[in-house]
């Protein structure tokens, strides 16, 4: 019987033994994962997932946010981490990650070198000032990662996020587009074929080293070409994007026509023009005029839902200007005053193309109105601040509005728009008119596919500044005076990321990331409330369990006499 009994005893001890291993190899095998969350912080976009199955080699991802920082970072860290765990997840651990904290070598002379090569490699640092210890502490941080696949490397930054927002809110915006920095690296160095956008030249546009800046952030991602509009005879349609980087000259009937007709037939275009033309050499002094640029786009673009209007918009919330303030000797003194003409825009429509986007600069915009176009959706993207002044043709500009104090009792006109996105089924220029010359009736398209058309009204936007001392062409939105980085680098990349797979990673951005702070009044009020409930009741409870328990095997045991 004592046999039998320790016979099922290790019966049952090893098939509940083989019940563990099968259920973990099946969790293994088929994890179940459950995201509680009410914002999904813990889950990923399909368009993600996609990215992530295609892998066919290991991609390796190394953080250089590591060892000492703030309870800020810190967290920052730990989102970067969680988002690793899940793409390693769901590439079927093709992705491999770890952390590296670069300040660690032994010597100063080994630190700075190795920060030198990081930076070298394209990270950008950050210089972090905080308490500790009741000590103030300065260290220098690289808040990035750099994703390597097959030999090939990019540098990712992941500390992102509006200026203008307060440190909790920017680490938050950081925190929202983890997934869509580290993904969109792994697409770019995973995927074999790069669509090609096409530069539309041929209208006097600034020359190449005006465009270096732009030119160099979109070979990264794509395949750039130019495109001499007025001698072209095919259609465009062998491009997947278009850009017009701020034309000053007449487009001619037929290449409206090429235009119209690459929209028409689905294709995704991008407006930077300008309005007005002004000669910045003539500005010294009583200063000069605005007068319109006749480009000969107002008929298409106003068939296509949107105005571009003859004026300039002038906002308190603006770029500075370099004048000559005196002379020291035979040496100039330089002084940087606020440019009303360059609004420095920070608000922005609510669309994942500005999801989080930092400062963007501007130099002599317009604004933009919308009109009836059946089909077509018209989403604000980029608006001045409400501390705006619209003037109309002629303009007058003069560097000796610099002198003056800006009032904001003259900037009363509002929040203006100066970039929409159109998206839908665009109606042709040329339905009910005459063809160009030369152009075939039968291959004709008068309404069109699903495309998406962005205008901006400013062609200044895409082009670079240049270097004071070398003059070597800087990044797109870098300003050579105070080395700010403006994001719009970041805002045309991300129009086309979001045009050419308006469904991809990009809609990753539109997860949130709720702030919760807690109420410090009711903390210090109730200070002493929690830190009993928390650390004297779990104490207490369990010296009552065991007084009962010590009673009830007395009461248990004094039944056996």
């Amino acid at each position: 019987m004592v046999m039998n009994n320790r016979l099922i005893n290790i019966l049952q001890l090893a098939i509940g033994f083989m019940v563990l291993v099968v259920v973990n190899q099946l969790v293994d095998r088929f994890p179940l994962r459950f995201d509680l969350t009410e914002e999904k912080r813990y889950s990923i976009s399909e368009a993600s997932i996609e990215v992530l199955e295609s892998l066919q080699e290991p991609v390796y991802v190394e953080v250089f946010l590591e060892g000492e920082m703030p309870a800020g970072f810190k967290r920052l860290q730990k989102a970067i981490k969680e988002t690793l765990d899940q793409l390693e997840y769901y590439s079927g651990k093709q992705v491999k990650y770890s952390f590296k904290d670069p300040s660690i070598a032994k010597s100063t002379k080994g630190r700075n070198e190795y920060f030198r090569s990081l930076m070298q490699r394209g990270l950008q640092p950050t210089n972090l000032n905080y308490t500790r210890d009741g000590n103030k502490t300065e260290k220098l941080i690289f808040p990035g990662a750099i994703v390597s696949y097959y030999g090939r490397e990019l540098p990712v930054l992941l500390l992102k996020g509006n200026q203008g927002a307060t440190a909790e809110e920017q680490l938050n915006q950081s925190i929202e587009g983890i997934e869509y920095e580290l993904v969109s690296a792994i697409r770019n160095l995973s995927t074999d074929v790069k669509k090609n956008v096409g530069l539309v030249l041929g209208h006097q546009e600034p020359d190449s080293l005006n465009l270096a800046g732009l030119t160099g952030v979109l070979a990264a991602k794509y395949n750039v070409f130019k495109i001499d509009l007025p001698t072209r005879e095919k259609d465009l349609s062998v491009y997947d994007a278009v850009i017009l980087p701020k034309p000053t000259t007449t487009f001619s009937d037929k290449e409206k026509y090429l235009l119209d007709q690459y929209i028409m037939q689905g294709g995704k275009a991008l407006f930077f023009i300008d309005a007005l033309r002004v000669n910045m050499d003539s500005a010294s002094g009583e200063g000069t005029y605005a007068f319109p640029y006749e480009l000969g786009l107002d008929d298409m673009l106003f068939r296509y839902g949107v105005r571009v209007n003859r004026n300039f918009v002038q906002d308190i919330f603006s770029g500075e200007f370099p004048v000559v303030a005196g002379m020291t000797g035979d040496q100039p003194q330089i002084r940087m005053l606020p440019w009303p003409f360059f609004p420095n825009i920070n608000t922005f429509g609510d669309h994942p193309i500005t999801k989080n986007l930092d400062v963007v600069q501007t130099r002599f915009v317009s604004t933009i109105d919308t009109v009836r176009a059946d089909g077509v959706e018209k989403i604000p993207l980029l608006m001045t601040s409400q501390y705006s002044m619209v003037s109309a043709t002629p303009v007058k500009v003069a560097f000796n509005e610099l002198q003056k104090n800006l009032d904001p009792k003259r900037f009363t006109s509002g929040s203006k728009a100066v970039a929409y996105l159109l998206k839908g089924n665009f109606t042709s220029l040329y339905k009910n008119r005459l063809l160009p010359k030369g152009m075939s009736k039968a291959e004709f398209v008068a309404e069109g596919q699903e495309a998406a058309l962005l205008v901006c009204a400013d062609g200044d936007m895409i082009r670079n500044e240049f270097d004071l001392k070398t003059g070597e062409p800087l990044e797109l939105g870098l300003s050579p005076y105070n080395q700010q980085k403006y994001a719009n680098a970041d805002f045309v990349l991300n129009a086309l990321d979001y045009m050419l797979n308006e469904n991809g990673v990009i809609t990753s951005k539109s997860k949130e990331i709720k702030i919760r702070p807690l109420d410090k009044v009711q903390i210090g009020e109730e200070k002493l409330y929690w830190q009993l409930l928390n650390l004297v009741l779990p104490i207490v409870l369990l010296l009552v369990y065991g007084v009962l328990r010590v009673f009830w095997r007395k009461r248990k045991y004094a039944n056996f006499k």
